[in-house]
């Protein structure tokens, strides 16, 4: 008995076993009736019985045939099902934007609008190192932020679209003294403690990313704490803690909190989608789609003179 049946030596079976007519049989699966017959021939090798009887008048059943029907239709039906749960467009997609209100929000906008019958799901997680792991364990599709930061052996199977250079800024206490400047050089952050996702092994690569623009700048980064989620927490950590945290300029609005913008020089944190590597569904095309519009519409790629990015400076 073998260990595997082909499922087209299955269907040719089935196929006969309903029509009892090969001619019909063959037609059904659009094959010709040499081949039809020779699949039946190997599958009746393969379990080592009979499966029909053959006369010029007539083709029956025999009783290994009838027992065998019940259960290979059972097995192609499963298959079916698992065909049309995994077909192109039928499986929803899971995106992880980070934070509500943030840019990804509107390239997933965007992409549900170019891909209307895709059903596009967000999450709201913590980070893109996180995020990565998941994508890579097939838990999400798609996610965003700065792949720079990742690890190697995190960006492993993984593709990615630059996005966005975004400027970056600093959440303060309403009442901190830089909260008063319309713009905070970074000059002015030195002897500060800032707040950039230390210890949270989701946000790794935000942590770099601040580790990397603090360098030589007497800023330190806040040591490990438990990352506060939703506007409450934030804004009772703040108050309590008054530590300033590092974000993007369109960062959502928090409570007793003002964001400023970092500039001389602006840094820029790259945000790119990230998503399995070969991974060739609709929904994340329109996502790539989308990001390159928005892209090219609202000059996401340009940066502004005096700018920063990781690695070097303009």
């Amino acid at each position: 008995m073998p260990r595997d049946i082909e499922p087209r030596l299955l269907r040719a079976f089935t196929a006969a076993a309903e029509e009892l007519h090969f001619t019909r049989a063959a037609a059904r699966l659009y094959t010709a009736q040499q081949a039809l017959s020779r699949d039946i021939r190997r599958l009746e090798g393969e379990l080592g019985t009979e499966l029909f009887v053959r006369t010029t008048r007539q083709v029956a059943l025999t009783a290994d045939g009838e027992r065998l029907l019940p259960y290979a239709q059972r097995v192609l039906a499963a298959q079916d099902d698992l065909l049309a749960a995994c077909a192109a467009g039928a499986r929803p997609l899971l995106i992880d934007l980070n934070t509500e209100g943030l840019v990804s929000g509107r390239v997933l906008a965007r992409a549900r609008q170019l891909a209307p019958l895709c059903e596009l799901m967000a999450r709201f997680g913590s980070g893109l190192t996180g995020a990565a792991a998941g994508i890579r364990a097939g838990r999400l599709d798609a996610s965003f932020g700065y792949v720079g930061g990742l690890r190697p052996e995190s960006r492993s199977g993984l593709s990615h679209q630059l996005v966005r250079y975004e400027p970056m800024a600093v959440v303060l206490p309403e009442d901190h003294p830089l909260a008063a400047r319309a713009e905070v050089p970074l000059a002015a952050l030195a002897g500060e403690t800032v707040y950039a996702g230390a210890g949270n092994p989701d946000t790794a690569e935000w942590t770099e990313l601040a580790r990397r623009l603090f360098a030589g700048r007497s800023v330190d980064i806040a040591p490990p704490a438990p990352m506060a989620a939703g506007a409450g927490e934030f804004g009772r950590v703040m108050a309590k803690h008054r530590t300033p945290v590092l974000a993007v300029v369109n960062f959502p609005e928090m409570p007793d909190t003002v964001l400023r913008p970092l500039v001389d020089p602006v840094p820029l944190s790259p945000l790119s989608l990230v998503w399995r590597t070969g991974a060739d569904h609709p929904g994340v095309r329109a996502l790539r789609d989308a990001a390159a519009e928005l892209s090219r519409e609202e000059g996401w790629l340009e940066r502004p003179p005096g700018n920063w990015l990781p690695g070097h400076c303009s």
